[in-house]
């Protein structure tokens, strides 16, 4: 373990097997820095065994290169996959896309909403229930079902080349068990 102290004010970074944990620090008078990275490693490892911090942590992490991969396309990841699921299956209802992202109705309503305001998603009313809305893409989504499609594949081939195959594959079912048991 190694620590690096920038200025007063600033964050002190524990690095713990090759892993750079920030800690906000506000310095006051000076501080032995080797105490302080043990008492940052112990609040670290405090964490180490919880499934909510670890896997929100991990979350932040795809977030950043997922907003990274949708970036060229001015897209949210949130928008993309969205997106993608529409253009996958257009027509949908609302309820089909939360269920399919695994998110609540209003969310994918405001998801649908902020893409109908940019002219990717329209709405149309379903001949079955004039109070149900069918969700369906532009043509300038249409335009973009490629592209998306080839920004998520080759973040996927990274992650598998970075992470190995089986590996990814199998955190993937994991989750996907973990989260068909809870509530």
């Amino acid at each position: 373990m190694r620590g690096e102290l920038r200025s007063p004010g600033c964050t002190i970074a524990i690095h713990r097997g090759g892993v750079r944990h920030p800690f906000p620090l506000i310095l006051t008078e000076p501080i032995n820095l080797v105490a302080y990275a043990n008492i940052c490693a112990k609040l670290t490892a405090m964490f180490d065994h919880c499934l909510y911090f670890n896997t929100t942590a991990l979350a932040r992490q795809l977030e950043r290169v997922w907003t990274e991969a949708f970036k060229p396309y001015d897209l949210t990841p949130s928008q993309a996959f969205t997106l993608r699921a529409v253009l996958a299956k257009p027509g949908m209802l609302h309820s089909e896309l939360a269920e399919t992202l695994k998110i609540a109705r209003a969310t994918a309503t405001r998801a649908v909403d902020g893409l109908v305001a940019r002219g990717l998603l329209e709405r149309r009313a379903t001949k079955r229930d004039g109070r149900e809305w069918e969700i369906h893409p532009t043509p300038s989504a249409t335009e973009l079902k490629d592209a998306l499609n080839m920004a998520s594949g080759a973040v996927t081939t990274r992650l598998k080349q970075e992470l190995g195959g089986g590996v990814f594959a199998g955190f993937v079912q994991q989750a996907r068990s973990i989260g068909g048991h809870l509530p």
